[in-house]
């Protein structure tokens, strides 16, 4: 199974929302896992559209209490590191999608990237080299799972 990265602001519109609802049910329709921090805005709406469309999800959080991992957070792992945990969900991850987003999501995709690891970038305000642009969640999840391993 191939472990889908999904980074984004913990805070979004409406719109932003819409996007991040996709992109986590195309994960759930293509057999991947949805992994993200597990909190709210982008990673929440992931995480609401993988489970609605039957995947599972992990959440890594911050904290050290389960219960404040989103509604649809199907396993939770605690942390207790704050934001240093993006560098745990991007370990975690074989492929990452990032979705909108700001510094914080800037750090995970920097990290991705120094490990060597594939990003698709859906809205992602920042021109990084080696980041891969999508037009849209269907094409963000088709250009992250192409050549990984099931």
């Amino acid at each position: 199974m191939v472990y889908v990265g999904v980074i984004g602001s913990g805070s979004c519109s409406p719109r932003e929302g819409l996007l991040a609802y996709e992109v986590g049910a195309e994960i759930a329709r293509r057999g991947a896992l949805l992994v993200c921090g597990g909190l709210g805005g982008v990673m929440e709406q992931a995480c609401r559209g993988c489970m609605e469309a039957g995947g599972v999800t992990l959440g890594i959080l911050p904290g050290t209490r389960r219960k404040e991992a989103n509604p649809y957070v199907s396993y939770a792992l605690t942390t207790g590191m704050g934001e240093m945990r993006n560098f745990l969900v991007v370990r975690c991850s074989d492929v990452l999608i990032a979705v909108t987003g700001g510094y914080g999501t800037l750090s995970e995709t920097s990290i991705a990237l120094k490990e060597g690891k594939k990003v698709v970038a859906l809205q992602f305000p920042f021109a990084l080299p080696d980041t891969l642009r999508a037009g849209s969640p269907v094409e963000a999840v088709e250009m992250a799972l192409k050549g990984q391993e099931r």
